[in-house]
């Protein structure tokens, strides 16, 4: 089955519009939307808005919200009863408080880690003293020893010399296997 050049370059051409008409379509609606709204709010001026405040949703305010919406409604609302602001307050002080007791517990195990902190150095310390006590203790010890050593290897040779001045031979010494007096 033979298909005509000009009806497949048509169908082709057709693809090609709609696909890129679906990749170009929705960006260009949004700015071309975009542009109208700020047309039409740079030529008329915003109504003041008027508030409708049910006092149920006031208590499930998040705190941490920078823009309480419910909170300004309320505060310019006439209609809203002193009860539901007093409600109000009450949350954000019992919100304050839970804050205050969680930093106090916080502060709490921070001081208590501090402190067991300060426990482990000062034994660490302690057991760095005794270390540095026994290591000057051995050295001291060690330069008796070097000490002794040499003073008796000085008398060793004192009686070396006296004995070869008697006399006394090493190697005969070693050699007979008998003791000599001196």
């Amino acid at each position: 089955m033979a298909v005509n050049p000009r009806v497949l370059k048509a169908g082709l051409g057709i693809m090609a519009v709609c696909l890129a008409g679906y990749i170009i379509g929705p960006p260009l609606y949004w700015h071309f939307v975009e542009g109208l709204a700020s047309v039409s709010r740079s030529s008329s001026s915003c109504a003041p808005c008027i508030c409708d405040c049910d006092s149920e949703s006031l208590p499930s305010i998040p705190i941490a919200l920078s823009n309480i919406s419910f909170a300004d409604c309320a505060k310019h609302d006439p209609d809203v009863s002193e009860d539901t602001q007093k409600n109000f307050a009450e949350l954000l002080s019992e919100e304050l408080k839970l804050r205050e007791s969680e930093a106090s517990e916080n502060q709490q195990r921070s001081d208590v880690a501090l402190l067991e902190a300060k426990k482990m150095t000062s034994q660490y310390q302690k057991e760095a003293d005794k270390c540095n006590s026994g290591m000057e203790t051995c050295e001291e010890a060690r330069e008796k020893a070097e000490a002794s050593l040499l003073a008796q290897k000085r008398l060793t040779a004192v009686w070396e010399l006296r004995a070869q001045q008697r006399g006394w031979k090493e190697g005969v010494a070693k050699s007979r296997g008998n003791v000599q007096a001196i």
